[in-house]
């Protein structure tokens, strides 16, 4: 769905379910009542009681920037993926886009097919073809079990902060993938490790960020394959391009930015979070939630549209129904 369809879907469910939202309202903190059976929210303009809250705030809170962002030079602009809208709003020259995740992939994208020059600082993100066997990629996810894998299943507690796999929606949907990048004059580089005036400093890492995008994929299609197989469904067969124009890449150590023409640098690094407004020992050493199922030890206290909460889905609009009807059914219980 593009963005304004997906607006319009949250305005009448809205509408559809008279729902008191109240807007440009910052809430500055959650505490226990002094009964201990409720709690206060707490605003900038004033205090709610409530049996039961539900924290869904998702994890966007903080642009993430370098620390040494500071010490580049004052003639780069700099700004971070989320305030970037279109070519037309950035000075002339190349630009460096740090961070090959899905708002990184889809920035660089528009950026040259635009006819700028741009540098890529490439991270570990996956990759997934947009469409496969006649079907999109996240249907195939969902229907094959993807989505419904379970936080117990990590390797880690940290793998559930790994980056989404890297696809657009743009003009229906297209894979994004960094050999194709290559392919039409972009250069790739890798991760970006420090600053200084007009110099940045990269790891020699291109080669193998790429590989994993390249494992990533081939994974996703294998276990998309067998469940076809497994389920004897009748899907067009398919195989995907084999593409490696980034691994003929030079990998550059080290970079002048005024020789390089860069006038501007986007931060595409994601968010941090930050849940420090709930005022209760709710939160691990990582500052996630600690729940189980989306519910805290403090009865009445919930959280929803994370991902990894429970399933992988947890975080998507595909899923996050799911794991509302649970808390939705946990509150119902509770107030019975």
């Amino acid at each position: 769905m593009p963005r304004d369809e997906i607006v319009s879907y949250f305005k009448q469910y809205i509408e559809s379910f008279h729902l008191p939202v109240h807007y440009q309202v910052r809430v500055t903190s959650v505490e226990r009542d002094v009964d201990g059976q409720g709690f206060l929210v707490k605003t900038e303009g004033d205090i709610l009681q409530a049996r039961n809250v539900v924290i869904a705030t998702g994890l966007f809170q903080r642009p993430k920037n370098p620390p040494f962002s500071s010490d580049l030079a004052t003639r780069i602009t700099q700004l971070h993926s989320g305030q970037y809208r279109n070519p037309m709003s950035l000075p002339p020259g190349a630009i460096l886009v740090v961070g090959s995740g899905q708002s990184g992939c889809q920035i660089a994208e528009e950026l040259y097919q635009n006819g700028r020059k741009v540098y890529l600082c490439v991270g570990s993100a996956g990759r997934v073809p947009r469409r496969y066997r006649g079907k999109d990629v996240y249907e195939w996810m969902n229907l094959s079990g993807i989505l419904d894998r379970t936080v117990d299943k990590l390797p880690s507690p940290k793998a559930k902060f790994a980056a989404n796999p890297r696809v657009s929606g743009r003009d229906g949907g297209r894979t994004l993938n960094l050999h194709q990048f290559a392919r039409d004059g972009v250069v790739l580089l890798g991760y970006l490790q420090s600053a200084q005036g007009n110099r940045i400093w990269l790891a020699s890492d291109l080669k193998d960020n790429l590989a994993k995008a390249d494992n990533f994929e081939a994974e996703i299609v294998k276990l998309i394959d067998g469940f076809i197989a497994q389920a004897g469904l009748n899907a067009p067969s398919e195989s995907l391009p084999e593409l490696r124009d980034g691994y003929d890449t030079e990998e550059i150590t080290e970079l002048d930015l005024r020789s390089a023409g860069i006038t501007t640098i986007i931060w595409a690094m994601g968010y941090g979070f930050d849940f420090s407004f709930v005022k209760l020992p709710v939160l691990d050493s990582d500052g996630y939630p600690l729940q189980k199922r989306d519910v805290t030890d403090y009865a009445g206290l919930y959280f929803v549209g994370l991902p990894w909460l429970y399933k992988y889905k947890s975080g998507h609009l595909i899923g996050v129904g799911e794991d509302a009807d649970f808390i939705a059914s946990a509150i119902c219980d509770r107030e019975s």
